[in-house]
């Protein structure tokens, strides 16, 4: 087993819209501009779409690797900044249903990739599913991206209750996304706060925000991350703060912070749903 600890950040976020791909795949180039060795795990399994936003193609997927007919290092797609990704798998039940002999093989597949990982981000689906939930619950890190609007925060809250009351979590981050103004995402943050603060036993943290800049949707268009097309643009130096801060996160010190913890919490988690 190695010894080498590696940041796993869940980016969610409850509803659908809010960005979460964008942050993960621009935080990712970010963190890779500081010189950390990044690689996105691509969580939305059956709808994965960083290959997509980011317009390059894979072949294989994790699925594959499940069925034993690739590693996970055959499956790694290379990506802008040097960050590499792990394509989203066909479906969610070849995980769920992961037996012990499938359990240990996908531990030891992610244990191949530990040494040369210094941070592994996990972009999840959309929802509060169970899959969302074991990915969100075995990551060291949460970090929600919100928007300005009632269903956002709705739905963030709801997750976040979740969390703390089925699954003993009460610490996240906040990243407020597509904001007009500093003050704006304070107030997405000061709207959490309040009512986490009122009925749960949780802690907030205000990561910043992202401001809402027309050069993010042509990045989109052009299939190419805003920090690569743009990097003189509010959001890129936006994203490049956020990758700063979170660069200065601690890394975990436990045996519990080395990716195949990571992997086992992930399989017990669903294992148990």
């Amino acid at each position: 087993m190695s010894g080498h600890p590696v940041q796993v950040i869940a980016i969610t976020g409850g509803k659908g819209g809010v960005g979460k791909s964008n942050v993960s795949v621009n935080l990712a180039i970010s963190l890779a501009d500081l010189g950390r060795r990044v690689t996105i795990l691509d969580a939305d399994l059956g709808l994965g779409n960083l290959d997509i936003l980011l317009g390059i193609t894979a072949r294989e997927d994790l699925s594959h690797v499940l069925n034993g007919t690739c590693s996970i290092k055959d499956i790694l797609v290379e990506g802008p900044g040097g960050i590499r990704i792990v394509p989203a798998s066909s479906g969610t039940q070849e995980l769920v249903s992961l037996g012990p002999r499938e359990h240990a093989g996908l531990i030891h597949a992610f244990s191949e990739l530990s040494d040369d990982i210094d941070v592994l981000i996990i972009d999840t689906a959309a929802g509060i599913s169970e899959m969302v939930m074991s990915f969100v619950t075995a990551a060291q890190e949460t970090l929600f991206v919100v928007t300005n609007e009632p269903t956002s925060i709705t739905d963030a809250y709801a997750m976040i209750k979740l969390l703390n009351q089925k699954h003993d979590s009460y610490r996240f981050n906040i990243l407020a996304n597509m904001v007009r103004s500093q003050q704006e995402g304070r107030d997405i943050y000061a709207k959490l706060t309040k009512v986490s603060d009122r009925f749960l036993d949780v802690a907030l943290q205000f990561t910043g925000c992202i401001p809402f800049d027309d050069y993010l949707r042509k990045s989109v268009q052009r299939q190419k991350a805003v920090v690569e097309a743009y990097p003189r643009s509010k959001a890129a130096l936006a994203f490049k703060t956020l990758a700063s801060k979170v660069d200065s996160w601690p890394l975990p010190t436990s045996p519990r912070g080395h990716l195949e913890f990571f992997v086992d919490n992930l399989v017990q988690a669903a294992a148990v749903r």
